[in-house]
């Protein structure tokens, strides 16, 4: 258990589809893990690419230092979100997921919102997608939530037919963002 991460970090996944490895091979095939400290300089490269896939402003500089609060924060506090990220053999790092708790006043519960999900362009079809999903719903059944949330833009037929091919169901809405004081 990281020392910052009260509720255990679910295994690594690999692409193994569940076999065992006695033989330790693991390593030849990608495989979804949770983020590390050291890991914070290329998921905030990734970011950027995340940002410039769905045509929004990139990142402000620090990215990696901020994320870093906020995963893992100092003194053992509980992290606000969660990082996992998709690693090739050889340990490059192609993809990656966000997700923090969040609450709904409909259902007087909390659910996990999966704010980020990428794969590098000639990554997808790996199943590292549905491995990086996995990962989150392992952590939102490790927090005692009974679901996950998350949005995509209404353009990315590709990411919409990845997501009904996973089971999950739409809910239109337009959503806001509206600057407050100094980080405008």
């Amino acid at each position: 258990m990281n020392e910052h991460d009260p509720v255990p970090s679910p295994p690594p996944v690999d692409g193994s589809a569940g076999s065992a490895d006695p033989a330790g091979t693991a390593s030849a095939r990608p495989l979804v893990r949770p983020a590390r400290l050291e890991d914070l300089p290329a998921v905030a490269v990734l970011a950027a690419e995340h940002a410039a896939y769905e045509k929004a402003a990139p990142p402000a500089r620090g990215l990696a230092e901020r994320l870093g609060a906020v995963l893992f924060p100092p003194g053992g506090a509980a992290p606000r979100a969660y990082c996992v990220v998709a690693e090739l053999p050889g340990g490059e790092l192609v993809g990656y997921a966000t997700c923090s708790p969040e609450f709904s006043t409909w259902d007087a519960s909390e659910y996990l919102h999966m704010d980020c999900l990428f794969l590098r362009d000639g990554h997808r079809g790996l199943r590292l997608g549905p491995m990086l999903v996995e990962a989150v719903v392992d952590r939102a059944r490790a927090l005692g939530m009974a679901h996950v949330q998350w949005q995509t833009p209404v353009w990315n037929d590709g990411a919409i037919r990845f997501y009904d091919r996973l089971g999950a169901t739409a809910k239109e809405k337009l959503r806001y963002t509206l600057p407050v004081g100094d980080q405008a």
